[in-house]
């Protein structure tokens, strides 16, 4: 199931990430135990993880239930400015308490084949997979960049076309740096993907996902194609301008 939402600006969009993450999460516990998420990096969820640790959302939300992954990450110590995770842990981690042992970071500053082995493992382990099963988050957020790529799955590049392993880091030949990123089959087979898409300059990117040609190797976003979960994506005006109505 996919399902466009627009709404007005970008504080409405986080609003409704930041209920929606409530509603998913409080299911999710109530029916397994636990919810599992992975959290998208940029610019755009910084404002929804501020709501999420706030009042009210922080007060609905199961945080010692919650266990927090990462959709992908820069190559990077946890410290560096660009790091993923330290935007998530000083916007939302600091100011919720999530047990410190839910918290699964992926090691951008390893090098590159062990910070695979080592998320791997981490997915593994957690969710207590058999040779040939894939991870099952609650949910996933994910964000649209102007070139169509998600997580830090890039056009063009050998991330698009992976479909065995569960993570890659590889050099990002236009960016020209490592990108660590988990793959299609983990994204695909969240119960919950929500993409957060918001501003003009997304516009162009977002109309051509949603386009007459199919080509995820040159729009990635095309290949969130859930196995059996819903598919949302929440868009403000700005973004959705170029959509076909």
């Amino acid at each position: 199931m996919s399902e466009i939402i627009r709404l007005a600006d970008a504080e409405a969009v986080a609003h409704e990430a930041a209920r929606r993450w409530v509603e998913i999460a409080q299911a999710a516990v109530a029916e397994r135990g636990a919810f599992r998420i992975a959290l998208s990096g940029g610019n755009t969820p910084r404002r929804l993880y501020e709501l999420m640790a706030s009042a009210p959302w922080r007060d609905q939300a199961p945080w010692p239930q919650t266990f927090v992954f990462w959709g992908d990450e820069r190559r990077v110590p946890p410290s560096h400015p660009d790091s993923d995770y330290r935007m998530a842990r000083e916007t939302l981690l600091d100011h919720v308490p999530v047990p410190p042992d839910h918290i699964f970071r992926m090691l951008g500053e390893e090098l590159a084949n062990s910070a695979k082995q080592d998320y791997e493992e981490k997915l593994r382990r957690h969710f207590g997979l058999r040779a040939g099963e894939w991870p099952r988050f609650d949910m996933i957020l994910l964000g649209l960049g102007k070139d169509g790529h998600i997580a830090s799955i890039f056009p063009g590049t050998r991330a698009v076309s992976d479909l065995s392993n569960m993570v890659v880091v590889y050099e990002v030949p236009q960016l020209r740096s490592e990108r660590m990123t988990l793959t299609f089959p983990v994204i695909n087979h969240a119960r919950n993907i929500i993409f957060l898409v918001t501003g003009e300059e997304k516009a162009p990117a977002l109309a051509a996902v949603f386009g007459d040609v199919q080509k995820p190797s040159t729009f990635p976003a095309q290949g969130v194609q859930p196995v059996d979960g819903s598919l949302v994506w929440l868009v403000d005006e700005a973004a959705a301008s170029l959509l076909k109505k």
